[in-house]
C-alpha cells in the first residue's frame, strides 16, 4: 500500500512574479494612505484659512521618501510653514497659535485608512488571482 501523496502549489502567490506585486501593493498603500492624510490636510486649511492664496496650500503635497514604500506629506518647507502649523517660535509670542492641519490632518486620517486601502487591496487581489 502507498500512501504518498503529491500536492502541486501553483499560481501568482508561489510564482518569482509575486514580489514584484507585493512591492507595488506596498508602494501603493504608502501612497493611499499619504493622500489620504493630503486631503484631511486640505480640508482643514480650506475651513481654516479665511483668505487663502493658493500658494501654501499648492506646496502642501506627497513625497516618496528614499525608505522603501514610504512616502510622507509635507508643506515643501515653505518658510511660513511651522507658523501656519503653530510650532514656530512666533507662535508663543503671538495670539495666533497655529492651524494645526498636519496633526489633525495625520489623527483624522488614521480613522480612514480602511477606506484608503479598499483600492490597493482589491489591486493585491486581483493581481494575485483571487
Amino acid at each position: 500500500m502507498n500512501n504518498l501523496m503529491t500536492v502541486r502549489i501553483s499560481g501568482p502567490l508561489f510564482e518569482s512574479a509575486t514580489d514584484d506585486i507585493i512591492d507595488e501593493y506596498l508602494d501603493e498603500v504608502s501612497f493611499a494612505v499619504a493622500g489620504q492624510v493630503l486631503s484631511e490636510i486640505q480640508d482643514i486649511l480650506n475651513v481654516k484659512i479665511k483668505r487663502p492664496t493658493p500658494y501654501y496650500e499648492t506646496q502642501v503635497q506627497i513625497v516618496p521618501l528614499v525608505a522603501e514604500h514610504t512616502s510622507a506629506v509635507n508643506d515643501s518647507g515653505v518658510v511660513y510653514g511651522p507658523w501656519l502649523e503653530g510650532v514656530s517660535e512666533r507662535n508663543q509670542q503671538t495670539r495666533f497659535k497655529g492651524y494645526h492641519a498636519f496633526r489633525n490632518g495625520l489623527a483624522r486620517a488614521e480613522g480612514e485608512v480602511d477606506r484608503a486601502l479598499v483600492r490597493p487591496n482589491a489591486l493585491l487581489v486581483q493581481r494575485l488571482g483571487g
